[in-house]
């Protein structure tokens, strides 16, 4: 654990909005003993849609940005992103569906539940009603979306689609 780690949540910059591909490759579950797909499994439409042009009036992220030390440059280790579009997690088309993954080594230190928590809270202020998201049951993520308030809203035999009333 990095003990002497802090780390600040803000909304993302249009200039760093290329770092989505790169959570987006570490948002996809890899269950125990399976291998990790290529980086280029991201360029298929049906994950393209989380990133491609991304910027347009109901795209929201937020990063979490860490420094280990009080000389250490900031660094960009997080990010949870919500947009109307036709994905996994797609419920209707006025509900934001979510993407959200941390790098591997800053996982389990309560980041992603504060980047949740601050996106609830973000889609709440904008007057959304609900929001969305996809999760394999297997992925230990399911346990924090339940306690940020979604619920399991339909599933298949791998994944939920899971939903948070906002309003």
């Amino acid at each position: 654990m990095k003990l002497n780690m802090h780390y600040k949540i803000r909304q993302i910059r249009e200039t760093e909005y290329a770092i989505l591909s790169d959570f987006l490759y570490q948002a996809i579950f890899i269950p125990e003993g399976m291998e990790k797909p290529p980086k280029a499994i991201i360029k298929q439409p049906e994950l393209q849609v989380y990133v491609a042009d991304f910027g347009k009036a109901d795209d929201w992220c937020l990063i979490a940005e860490a420094t280990e030390t009080a000389e250490t440059k900031e660094k960009i280790v997080g990010a949870i992103w919500a947009r109307i579009m036709n994905d996994y997690g797609h419920v209707d088309d006025e509900t934001p569906s979510l993407a959200m993954s941390l790098y591997e080594e800053y996982r389990h230190l309560g980041m992603g539940t504060a980047l949740m928590g601050e996106m609830l809270k973000l889609l709440r202020d904008k007057g959304y009603k609900q929001a969305s998201l996809s999760v394999q049951k297997a992925n230990y993520a399911v346990a924090m979306y339940r306690k940020a308030g979604f619920e399991v809203f339909g599933e298949n035999e791998e994944e939920y689609i899971m939903i948070c009333r906002l309003q």
